[in-house]
């Protein structure tokens, strides 16, 4: 089954003030409410936690998880 590719900008203006999940390349997640994103996907979450594999859930705050 094939999918159809989505066009992400107006995909995360939908999911503004929403609970989402970053997954970064090298394991670490981080969970919190989309605050704002930009042209080059950079990405800004309140409320957000870290999770990086066998370790506890760390509480951060507001961050910017920029594209690198």
């Amino acid at each position: 089954m094939a999918t159809m590719p989505v066009n992400p900008k107006p995909y995360l203006n939908g999911l503004m003030g929403k609970t989402i999940i970053v997954k970064l390349k090298w394991g670490h997640e981080y969970k919190g409410f989309l605050v704002s994103t930009d042209n080059y996907m950079n990405i800004q979450l309140a409320s957000a936690t870290e999770f990086v594999e066998g370790s506890e859930p760390a509480l951060l705050g507001e961050i910017m998880i920029r594209k690198g």
